[in-house]
């Protein structure tokens, strides 16, 4: 499915896609294996260096920061292409999408200029540091202290399935550093160097890649943090962890839709071969019907997106983009479990590849890897209260 925009808006299409036709470095490079989501390797420095200084690595921002003031239409057919295209903006998605944001909305202008512009430069990587144990998706339950010691906080606690820590330079860190207020409210924002003595993360594989390790556990004993490096004001991190998520959230439904469009056109692919029985896959109707279903939602999550953004436009408030995140990661995993069944026991060979959405893999393989995308940004049980009280009205339990 492809939009027809105005004729300004399509001629920034055309000049988004004549520079990536000239500029996009080679697949066999951008399929390149890399050891973990903060793991920037050099071509991936000068692949997102070459996007800032062309001013396609934000278009939305200005040009000194690597964009061109391009409007929310504009902005919306750059995430198409990319998208569509499967082309990483960065290396390192949570420092570009999710803390480059946060510096720009709550840095000083110190903080700004000592990670804003490195941080788009690719210069260095980042983590985020949110969830604990006991603290994933409520995460103002949060229990990782910093307390002030003259002008330095003193951090210590734990936070887990902190992306890429091991390989990452900086970390946005949310810590409690107050404990009379109510736990929304006493949450600070800390930018913390990961050299920094008494900062440990403890990397471990994952069960459908063992050689990829991004998950990390990170331990804080008696970590010393400079206090300006405190991000936003002291006890009022919580604005800043809702917009960090926000920026995680906002342009996901596009990577939804274009996977699933890919795992239809995968699934049709698939219908053509040999089941478990012998005969022809695509000759059994329930087959043929969820093809069928899935192709539905890919258009479905296509219109509720373009139609959430048509509102965003218009100023009015969009409960679609409440919907998007949980039907999107589902419904790319219910296709993928549609391939592994249809399969049976052969679906359990690793190296029979399944569609190619985000790094080649077994149908298994990326059926599995799918349950981690109804985590991020929020997991679908917690959107699931989020559609309930706030887009249905119902009352908390």
């Amino acid at each position: 499915m492809r939009l027809q925009y105005g004729p300004a808006e399509e001629s920034f299409r055309r000049e988004l896609t004549g520079w990536l036709d000239a500029n996009l470095p080679p697949a066999e490079v951008l399929s390149r294996p890399k050891l973990s989501s903060a793991d920037i390797q050099p071509w991936g420095r000068a692949w997102q260096r070459a996007l800032f200084d062309a001013g396609w690595l934000v278009p939305g921002w200005p040009p000194e920061l690597g964009g061109r003031n391009a409007s929310p239409v504009e902005q919306m057919i750059y995430f198409e292409e990319m998208s569509r295209r499967q082309i990483p903006r960065s290396l390192n998605p949570q420092g570009l999408g999710i803390i480059a944001p946060s510096i720009r909305d709550y840095g000083t202008p110190a903080q700004q200029e000592q990670f804003l512009l490195p941080t788009l430069r690719a210069e260095i990587a980042w983590c985020l540091g949110m969830s604990e144990p006991g603290a994933g998706s409520d995460l103002a339950s949060l229990r990782t202290r910093a307390v002030i010691d003259g002008d330095e906080f003193v951090v210590n606690g734990q936070k887990v399935w902190t992306s890429g820590a091991h390989h990452a330079d900086w970390c946005l860190c949310f810590v409690r550093t107050n404990t009379e207020v109510p736990k929304h409210k006493g949450i600070s924002a800390l930018i913390i160097d990961m050299k920094t003595p008494g900062v440990e993360a403890r990397p471990f594989p994952e069960l459908t890649e063992p050689d990829f390790m991004d998950f990390n556990e990170v331990f804080f004993t008696d970590a010393r943090v400079p206090r300006a490096n405190l991000l936003g004001e002291i006890d009022a991190g919580w604005p800043i962890t809702q917009g960090s998520l926000a920026h995680e959230r906002a342009m996901l439904w596009i990577d939804y839709a274009f996977s699933l469009d890919r795992a239809t056109e995968a699934l049709i692919e698939l219908g053509a071969e040999p089941g478990a029985n012998g005969h022809r896959i695509g000759d059994d109707a329930v087959y043929r019907d969820q093809v069928a279903t899935t192709a539905i939602d890919a258009q479905a999550l296509m219109c509720m997106g373009y139609r959430g953004f048509s509102k965003f436009m218009a100023g009015k408030s969009a409960p679609e983009h409440s919907l998007l995140k949980l039907f999107g990661s589902e419904s790319v995993q219910n296709a993928l479990a549609v391939g592994v069944d249809a399969l049976g026991p052969p679906g359990l060979d690793r190296n029979r590849l399944g569609p190619q959405m985000w790094r080649e893999g077994a149908w298994l393989t990326q059926w599995m890897r799918s349950f981690g995308g109804t985590i991020p940004g929020g997991t679908s049980e917690i959107q699931r209260n989020i559609i309930a009280e706030r887009v249905l009205g119902l009352p908390r339990r």
